[in-house]
Parts: structure tokens; C-alpha cells; sequence
């Protein structure tokens, strides 16, 4: 095990960070373990302390498609790895069935959303549904005090209760993920990897001489091999690639397009289209099956309609507006605007920089100011937008 000594690991130990109390040797933590370097390590800090460490991992999906796929979360030798790591650990570690569970949450919903002309974000949907909502039930149901996750977030205990804030590597901070996390789901929860950089990480799984040391983070999204969602949506939705227009931004046709499922707001490459200038999609119309393209400036949006908004600070009052940094792309730094609400709780977030390739169905994530900016207050989805020039 690690030694308690060292300074990386008593960051991640922090009675501040894992907020417990009692004798670690009668408090059963569950960790859920992908098989990869962070989870794996998340392991092996809660077991260094002498907590009761249970891993579990979800089968969340048909192997027979991704056995060989490498990369992504939650194939079978991402499942048969994190097995592996707790025999070697020395903690019980169990794999869950819970594929027909994703399957309606999860990917029934990335369907349906590229096919609304829209762009999902279907690890949020994990998180929202199946591991912060299911996993997490049956983590209460095993007796523990705590699921433990290897997220790149910090958990901090303000005088309201525990706050979500930026992790402190800013190039791994997973809060753009995470926006859907409720206040309650927030009180089980603990991130020990918040505090560490990533290479700390792999530093210690170093140490212990873990196989998933070196082992690559994850790109794609877990059922989509290859990153081609496309084929996934019409193997879903047969039918789905419906041929249409592309048109300018006076409605102008310039070609053919072989369906929206292709496309998504802000692409360049693949159109197809040459016009002497770049063009960019700028907006897929699922009613006509139009695909309207247009210069760079077209993309810069200044104010964004939002939807189901979660809060994880206190929940904003009906015609108010308050400063905020939002992010509208997990890896776009936050920008300032300003969050509203009308009195028919309708709400926005206009833009003091504008944004380019704002996308609905994607997030939009609000955090503080000033002293707070790494706060995660909430976030909504994002619904509509509207452009810089108008």
C-alpha cells in the first residue's frame, strides 16, 4: 500500500476531502471502478487508510462490440482490469448488470436527441441516471457510508453543506460533467482525486505497480466505437440518415447532405461544399432536414435559452440576474455573462464574450465570481440560441 507519509496521498486523505467519521476499519466505502488509472488509484487510497473498500463496476453494455476496443470505459477488458486491481488490493470487487438500464436512460436518449437535430452529452446522462442515481442506491443498500469515485472534482464542506468545486488540474477538472449532481447525491459522494494532478496519479499507481499505470484515458464515448456516433443512431434508428438540403443562411441550396445525424454545429470539415471561403454548420433544422451553413462570424452567439436547470448553489429567484462563468463546451474556459430569469421562468445567460458554436442539447455550466470562480453553482441544457449578429 501507499505510505501515509507521503504528501500526495495525505492531500487525498484530507479529513477535509473525505469528510468521514468513525474507525476506517468499520467504514465501508464502495468505489466505483472503471479499470482505469483513476479509479484504480481511488481504490488503493481508500484501502491505505484502513476503510472497508468494496469496488464495484457496471456492465453497461454488450461486450461482444468493445472487447477489442481500446480507450473507453466500461468494456470488457476495462471490467476484467478493475477485477483484477482488487484481487491484487486485496477488497471484494463486483460487476453489476445494468445494460438495460443504460440503454433507456442513456443511449435511446443520444438517439433521439441527434435526431431532434441536437448534439448529447450522454456521459452526463450516465452520471445524472445510472452511477450518481442507480449505483449510488445500491452503494447506500451495501451498508456504505460513502461512494467514491476517481472524478477529477473537489468536494468542499462550506457552512451550507458540501460545495462542487474545479479540480486542480484544470486540464482534467471533470465539472462540466458533473453540473447534474444533486445537493443530496453531493452529501454521499467524496472525489479524493480533486486535490492531485494527473501525473501525481499515475505516480502512485507507479508505486503499487498497477496495471493500469500507464494504461490511456479514455476518448470515446464508451458505446460509440471508433467515435463514429452516427453509425450507432442508425443502427438505433434505422432510417435516421435522411437525405436533405444545404443551405445557405438566405435558404439558398447548395448541395446535399446525407442526413443530420452527420453533422453538428460548428463542423467545417466533410461538407462537401466549396464556396471560395470557409463555412461552417451553423444550425440543423430536423424539421425540413436542412443543414445551414454560413461564415465563422455566424457561429458567435450572445445569448443562450436554457432548460432543467439543476442547482447545486441556491436555486435562483424568478426576474433576477446575477454574474456568472459559464461554460458551454467541457473544454472551452469559462466565460462571463450574465444568468437570468423571467417571471414565467424562462431562463438565459447573455454572453460578455461571445461563443462560437453553441450547440443545443449540450450543457451550459455556471460558475462564481470573483473569489468563487471555482465553484460549480449549476447548470442547465442548453434549448436555443441566439447569434451575435442579431
Amino acid at each position: 500500500m501507499f505510505s501515509l507519509s507521503d504528501p500526495v496521498v495525505r492531500r487525498a486523505l484530507d479529513h477535509s476531502v473525505l469528510d468521514l467519521t468513525g474507525d476506517p476499519a468499520s467504514t465501508r466505502v464502495v468505489v466505483a471502478m472503471s479499470g482505469g488509472v483513476d479509479s484504480t488509484v481511488t481504490a488503493a487510497l481508500l484501502k491505505t487508510a484502513g476503510y472497508d473498500v468494496v469496488g464495484i463496476t457496471l456492465q453497461l453494455y454488450d461486450h461482444g462490440a468493445a472487447i477489442a476496443k481500446k480507450g473507453a470505459c466500461c468494456a470488457g477488458q476495462d471490467i476484467a482490469d478493475a477485477a483484477r486491481a482488487a484481487a491484487q488490493l486485496d477488497f471484494p470487487h463486483y460487476v453489476l448488470d445494468y445494460e438495460n438500464r443504460f440503454s433507456e436512460t442513456v443511449m435511446e436518449d443520444f438517439a433521439d436527441t441527434y435526431l431532434a437535430g441536437q448534439t448529447p452529452i450522454p456521459c452526463i446522462r450516465c452520471n445524472q441516471s445510472v452511477k450518481f442515481k442507480d449505483l449510488l442506491a445500491t452503494a447506500r443498500q451495501l451498508g456504505a457510508s460513502c461512494m467514491v469515485t476517481g472524478h477529477y472534482i473537489q468536494r468542499i464542506v462550506g457552512k451550507d453543506g458540501p460545495q462542487l468545486h474545479r479540480a486542480v488540474d484544470q486540464g482534467k477538472d471533470q465539472s462540466y460533467f458533473l453540473f447534474a449532481t444533486t445537493k443530496e447525491q453531493l452529501e454521499f459522494l467524496r472525489f479524493p482525486l480533486g486535490g492531485l494532478l494527473k501525473e501525481e496519479v499515475r505516480a502512485l499507481a507507479d508505486q503499487l505497480q498497477l496495471a493500469a499505470a500507464h494504461k490511456p484515458d479514455s476518448q470515446d464515448i464508451c458505446f460509440v466505437p471508433e467515435g463514429k456516433y452516427a453509425d450507432v443512431v442508425e443502427r438505433m434508428r434505422p432510417g435516421a440518415a435522411k437525405e436533405g438540403n444545404i443551405v445557405n443562411q438566405k435558404g439558398e441550396v447548395l448541395g446535399r447532405h446525407k442526413g443530420l445525424i452527420h453533422y453538428t454545429i460548428g463542423q467545417r470539415r466533410g461538407l462537401g461544399i466549396a464556396m471560395g471561403e470557409p463555412i461552417y454548420v451553423i444550425k440543423l433544422n430536423p424539421f425540413n432536414h436542412e443543414v445551414v451553413v454560413g461564415p465563422r462570424e455566424a457561429l458567435l452567439t450572445r445569448r443562450i435559452y436554457l432548460d432543467q436547470p439543476n442547482w447545486l448553489g441556491s436555486a435562483m429567484q424568478k426576474k433576477t440576474q446575477i454574474p456568472v462563468y459559464v461554460k458551454v463546451r467541457s473544454t472551452r474556459p469559462a466565460v462571463p455573462g450574465n444568468l437570468s430569469i423571467t417571471d414565467n421562468d424562462q431562463m438565459f445567460v447573455d454572453l460578455e464574450t461571445f461563443e462560437e458554436g453553441v450547440a443545443p442539447g449540450q450543457a451550459c455550466v455556471f460558475y462564481g465570481t470573483g473569489s468563487e470562480q471555482s465553484r460549480v453553482l449549476g447548470g442547465a441544457w442548453i434549448r436555443r440560441t441566439i447569434a451575435a449578429s442579431n
